[in-house]
């Protein structure tokens, strides 16, 4: 129900936007944290617009190739720090910076395994502390945790029994290393969590502690279909996107 109404509701959007009357084929470039959730709107921009949507991960090295090349893309999702950069370096269009989604913070432990009580932000605090290890990303959602880790006054304390993962020596999110069993807690998006075989979700990181990422979405000055990429961010930051959004555990921008 929830897809046809955002299908729908997409339609209309798209309606009062200038759409090309061609259908347009359409490339937008993800971070990890973003993928799911402009997956998602994706299928359904696709399906109310007659345009072909693809979504490619990139980072690093790989990412800066492609925003190098002379057909880079359409679209490019990131947190907010790298674009005030790509603009000056004429890689996005100024002025289509628009924020689109919020992804809070959760805790996994490998499939099986008993899963601590994370309730509150005291008991988070105790499921830390008598962990035998724990692993987080660099990235947004790494530096949120150690801020929540650093707020609990735990830096120190943790330090030794902590793997950091998604370096530049191992990329791959945080649940690949949980499920071979490198580490007992793993902290991480939700969104990038939740139903990834070899691990079990324990739930959201409490309270305060709780600092979500947000990620934008841009225009690239190398887009081919300028109209339609406008339209298909109009349509990521509309309410119609926020049911679509909500299914892969990230909240929209509020507005």
């Amino acid at each position: 129900m929830g897809l046809r109404v955002s299908i729908a509701a997409a339609g209309m959007l798209l309606g009062s936007l200038p759409l090309s009357v061609d259908a347009a084929e359409l490339v937008i470039l993800t971070n990890q944290g973003a993928t799911p959730g402009v997956r998602e709107l994706a299928t359904a921009f696709s399906q109310a617009s007659g345009h072909k949507v693809t979504v490619i991960q990139e980072a690093g090295a790989a990412l800066e190739r492609r925003l190098n090349s002379p057909v880079p893309g359409d679209l490019l999702t990131a947190n907010p720090e790298p674009f005030d950069d790509l603009i000056k370096k004429g890689k996005v269009v100024p002025g289509t910076v628009t924020p689109f989604v919020l992804a809070g913070l959760g805790v996994s432990v490998r499939a099986g395994a008993p899963k601590p009580d994370i309730g509150t932000v005291e008991s988070y605090k105790a499921a830390l502390i008598a962990a035998k290890s724990i692993g987080y990303s660099y990235g947004c959602s790494g530096t949120h945790v150690a801020e929540g880790i650093a707020k609990l006054g735990l830096t120190e304390q943790l330090k030794g029994k902590t793997v950091r993962t998604g370096g530049a020596a191992n990329g791959g999110p945080v649940t690949d290393y949980l499920a071979r069993g490198d580490f007992e807690i793993g902290i991480q998006q939700t969104n990038i969590m939740v139903g990834v075989a070899g691990t079990d979700y324990v739930g959201p990181v409490p309270g305060e502690i709780n600092k979500p990422c947000q990620s934008n979405v841009a225009l690239l000055t190398g887009s081919k279909e300028p109209d339609a990429a406008r339209a298909m961010i109009a349509f990521m930051a509309s309410p119609a996107a926020a049911p679509l959004l909500r299914t892969t555990h990230v909240e929209p921008y509020p507005r």
